[in-house]
């Protein structure tokens, strides 16, 4: 099964990015390979670019360990097995780094899932105030 693995660097306090990646209902705000979200903090639904739909569970909301982590459980696409983990580590008072993994199934979701995740993860830093 593959697994992907994406980081970025960010000059902003982790609580601060917590709040960002840790607001599932609105993950599409930073995500930009998603046209919309919505959600209730333990289940989502977002569209994707081109309109096809992925029904996530939150399986691990940990604010004091600032790890997220969501499955996938429906939808339009095919896959058979999603783990998505987004961990917000302290590298100082201002400074976060975001490390997102992902395991996927079926291997050929794997390329254009690791673009998406890593353009999100590039452009998330402007998304943190």
């Amino acid at each position: 099964m593959p697994s992907l693995r994406s980081h970025v660097v960010i000059d902003a306090a982790p609580d601060a990015v917590w709040k960002v990646v840790s607001d599932s209902a609105n993950v599409a705000d930073w995500f930009p390979a998603m046209d919309g979200s919505t959600g209730d903090g333990t289940r989502r639904t977002v569209v994707l670019r081109g309109g096809a739909t992925l029904e996530e569970v939150v399986v691990t909301s940990d604010p004091e360990l600032r790890r997220f982590q969501y499955r996938a459980i429906g939808g339009d696409l095919a896959v058979e097995h999603h783990l998505g983990t987004i961990d917000v580590i302290e590298l100082g008072p201002d400074r976060s780094i975001v490390v997102y993994s992902t395991e996927i199934e079926p291997e050929t979701l794997a390329v254009p899932f690791e673009a998406a995740i890593s353009e999100a993860v590039r452009t998330l830093p402007q998304h943190v105030r």
